[in-house]
């Protein structure tokens, strides 16, 4: 029997895919890359995964894990040798449980992200990852990326969220970690390897996440700023006088702002003046636990220290949570706006809070040395040290013309990154995009126990080729 008529008789004809039914899981979002596959399998539970893995095992074809396919690295879209199976979680979005004793609910890879903050919320507690894509990312994909996002600051990476993990293995054996425990110190933690591994060790089909409460207050102000090193300084004065209270803290250069405001008018700053009076924007917030009016306190005798001492130039507190939202909206509006004004370079860093200052000056002083005109849509979460420091085309100049320089400009970012110190992935996850660069920046050894760890788990090399681990053997 063929692998697709034994796929046909595991699933169901119906959740086996091809032709122009599966065509939209083999794109990526950025439609930069574009595969082909044997099929697009939907399994509806974990043990449908295991079995689907065996057939691939035993016909020795490739699996390509998806989620919400909202990445940004190509690293849910298969090779163009049609030889690739995709598994696509999608099904799989059952909450099997939320326990407010020991704050977790235990979720199904094929949750969306912004359904799991509800049930929290549902069950008056805070799920806290969040980030712009979470109306379609799943949390599957959240997991085999280890997402940020705009809380890092206070809750830390998926992996900080994460207690336990239930993953099918390559060889189609399904180990049941899904233990809500803070401490289990009983040998290799198993799930702090799969957690960013991207799918190239197994497929994670459900977690155990971490719940807090929900603040009883929240603060939101968009602050503008004259320089980089003043937004450090203010974050510095922040964390020490908010503390654990800072959630947020994300840095916006006057550029970002000015395209979401040009491509998407009914958004509005909400300050005097053009946007591009003002160099930089930081978009701050405060979670509180104790009460409106303590955490209206804290947050105003902050700021206005801030603004006394020339380090704000100017402030919008939001007075209401419309107002809040929309200043996240401006926020979260950047990669759209990108995408509306066309093609650009991304990068996703991070760099020691000390030094991001000196690296954003230093980077964009090089870039435009070597491409005049390039403008820098630069932004991210400066409380974590995280830039997406994006790259587009002067106004006027081709799409093509951009690209045709990409590899130079990658090169120079990353060779700036590396010499400060930094990572050439923050977030979005290595891929297909950034998996040769890895050599670049990583030493021989690092290289060679990441090989030797995808040997141990996946002999027969069949999860998610060609993404993030250079083949080859140790």
């Amino acid at each position: 029997m063929t692998l697709f008529h034994a796929l046909q008789q595991t699933l169901g004809n119906q959740h086996v895919l091809t032709d122009a039914d599966a065509a939209p899981y083999l794109t990526d979002w950025r439609g930069r890359y574009t595969g082909n596959a044997v099929a697009v399998v939907r399994p509806g539970n974990t043990e449908e995964v295991a079995a689907v893995m065996r057939l691939c095992a035993e016909h020795g074809a490739p699996v390509v894990p998806q989620g919400g396919n909202t990445g940004l690295v190509g690293g849910a879209t298969p090779d163009a040798s049609g030889k690739a199976v995709v598994i696509s979680l999608a099904r799989m979005n059952r909450v099997r449980q939320v326990d407010t004793d020991n704050d977790t609910m235990t979720v199904e890879a094929g949750c969306v992200l912004q359904t799991l903050q509800g049930v929290a919320r549902d069950a008056n507690r805070l799920f806290p990852l969040s980030l712009a894509a979470e109306g379609s990312c799943m949390i599957g994909g959240n997991l085999a990326t280890n997402a940020g996002g705009t809380q890092v600051l206070r809750y830390g990476n998926t992996r900080e969220l994460t207690l336990g993990l239930e993953v099918v293995t390559p060889q189609g054996e399904i180990w049941n970690g899904l233990r809500g425990l803070r401490k289990d110190n009983t040998g290799y933690d198993l799930r702090d390897l799969y957690i960013g591994s991207e799918g190239t060790l197994g497929i994670i089909t459900a977690a155990t996440l971490r719940l807090y409460p929900l603040p009883v207050a929240r603060c939101t102000a968009l602050l503008a700023l004259k320089s980089v090193p003043d937004a450090v300084t203010v974050l510095s004065r922040a964390r020490a006088g908010f503390g654990a209270s800072l959630t947020g803290f994300e840095l916006m250069s006057s550029a970002c702002l000015e395209l979401v405001t040009r491509i998407y008018p009914q958004q509005r700053l909400p300050l005097e003046g053009p946007v591009e009076q003002h160099a930089w924007y930081a978009l701050l917030e405060l979670s509180d636990n104790e009460s409106e009016a303590h955490a209206r306190e804290r947050f105003e005798a902050v700021l206005g220290a801030a603004l006394e001492d020339d380090l704000v130039q100017d402030a919008a507190i939001a007075e209401n949570l419309s107002q809040s939202h929309a200043m996240w909206h401006l926020r979260e509006s950047i990669p759209l706006a990108q995408a509306e004004e066309g093609k650009n370079i991304k990068h996703d860093v991070s760099i020691p809070i000390s030094r991001i200052a000196d690296f954003v000056a230093t980077t964009d002083a090089a870039l435009q040395v070597h491409f005049p005109g390039v403008r820098n849509i630069t932004f991210g979460h400066l409380g974590d040290g995280n830039l997406h420091y994006n790259v587009q085309g002067s106004r006027g100049e081709a799409e093509a013309q951009l690209l045709a320089r990409q590899d130079d400009i990658y090169l120079l970012v990353h060779d700036s990154v590396h010499a400060f110190e930094g990572s050439i992935s923050a977030e979005h996850g290595v891929g297909q995009l950034k998996r040769d660069e890895l050599l670049r920046y990583k030493s021989d050894v690092e290289v060679r126990l990441m090989q030797r760890v995808k040997q141990a788990l996946d002999p027969q090399g069949l999860m998610n080729p060609g993404k993030t681990v250079q083949d080859g053997s140790a």
